[in-house]
């Protein structure tokens, strides 16, 4: 049977794992926040916490290649667990790939360094979307195994699954790699509505049952990531990607773990995106996150939202941004601390362990 045939938000795999992991990490400020509980302080968590502003990081991929390293399982266990020890985060998100499940079900892609996930047949037709099949939870196995290390490692700390949304993996597979315009995926979504309403529903399974093998091996929160989504107006959103969105977070709820959705430059999608049904909106930077909880709409926690770029500045600068980010979530109804988007790259990571500290202590008081 596949992770697509089961019933909706049923594990029938290691639910005794995911059951005393729920049970460690229940109580967690992060996962309390998640569910818009009292906390004793803000959680913080990163984007990008686990990668290439780590030295330590560097070592241990050094000579292994991107989408080799997400499927040893000591190794992603390794590296998802380096920003927890350095930066003492309330929670650690699980290190893969968004195009992990393409590649598992055959996709031929890789990874370019300084480029991104590159396809080298892109789907354009009927006939290339035909290429797409269903991702079974043994094509994952390595998945399974990485996160029952984790889940024993990090004891009372939540593990965040994660996977690329619907229309960002659209976008990769239709444009072959990155693009700044997404011409052709948008001449796709306007010229032959039907096919890709088509090829969001199988990516929408494909995420789903990526999501449930992450959550059935103990991961007590789950993140999608819908990167290139900012691109489109929210009429566009509406029509062509709400749809295949909601199936995603619909497949997992009956988990009960929370549901986190993010995109860039989404500040006039965040209505939109929180009817989408996850319980944690996030923020990039470019909306305070009190006007993002009141896009959003009630009942949703809100995650975000300090500019990376502002752990380049001095410390007394970065304290008095992040103070302003944590005096505009005062009062919502749960907030997680993080970027507005992933940790760049030469970021100094004593400036996100010093981050950390001072959001602590700040939320403290």
């Amino acid at each position: 049977m596949s992770g697509n045939d089961r019933p909706e938000g049923q594990p029938t795999q290691t639910p005794d794992v995911a059951a005393s992991a729920a049970a460690d990490t229940a109580s967690s400020p992060f996962l309390r926040a998640c569910r818009r509980e009292p906390v004793p302080h803000t959680p913080v968590w990163f984007m990008r916490q686990a990668g290439r502003s780590l030295p330590e990081y560097r070592k241990v991929r050094e000579g292994i290649a991107m989408l080799d390293s997400c499927m040893q399982p000591d190794l992603v266990a390794e590296i998802t667990l380096q920003p927890v020890r350095r930066h003492k985060v309330d929670a650690a998100i699980y290190f893969s790939d968004i195009v992990v499940p393409l590649k598992a079900i055959g996709v031929d892609l890789d990874i370019k360094p300084g480029v991104g996930p590159v396809v080298e047949k892109p789907i354009r037709t009927r006939a290339d979307l035909e290429r797409l099949r269903a991702l079974e939870p043994e094509d994952v196995r390595y998945v399974t195994e990485a996160v029952g290390i984790l889940t024993r490692e990090l004891g009372a700390t939540p593990l965040i699954g994660f996977a690329g949304a619907p229309f960002t993996l659209a976008s990769y597979l239709v444009e072959g790699g990155p693009s700044k315009n997404h011409e052709r995926t948008k001449a796709l979504m306007y010229g032959d509505p039907e096919l890709w309403a088509e090829l969001l529903d199988r990516l929408a399974d494909i995420t789903a049952t990526f999501l449930k093998v992450q959550i059935e091996a103990g991961a007590g929160a789950v993140q999608l990531f819908d990167s290139w989504v900012g691109a489109l107006a929210p009429e566009d959103y509406r029509r062509s990607v709400l749809p295949a969105s909601t199936k995603v977070f619909d497949a997992v709820a009956g988990y009960g773990v929370p549901r986190i959705h993010f995109g860039v430059g989404t500040g006039e999608l965040l209505g939109l995106m929180g009817g989408a049904g996850a319980d944690v909106v996030g923020a990039d930077w470019r909306v305070p996150v009190d006007e993002a909880a009141r896009r959003v709409g009630p009942g949703k926690a809100i995650q975000g939202n300090l500019d990376p770029a502002v752990l380049f500045a001095p410390r007394e600068a970065v304290e008095r941004q992040a103070a302003r980010v944590l005096e505009a979530a005062r009062g919502l109804e749960g907030h997680i601390f993080n970027l507005g988007h992933g940790v760049l790259p030469d970021t100094d990571p004593q400036a996100l362990t010093d981050l950390v500290a001072y959001v602590h202590e700040e939320s403290r008081r």
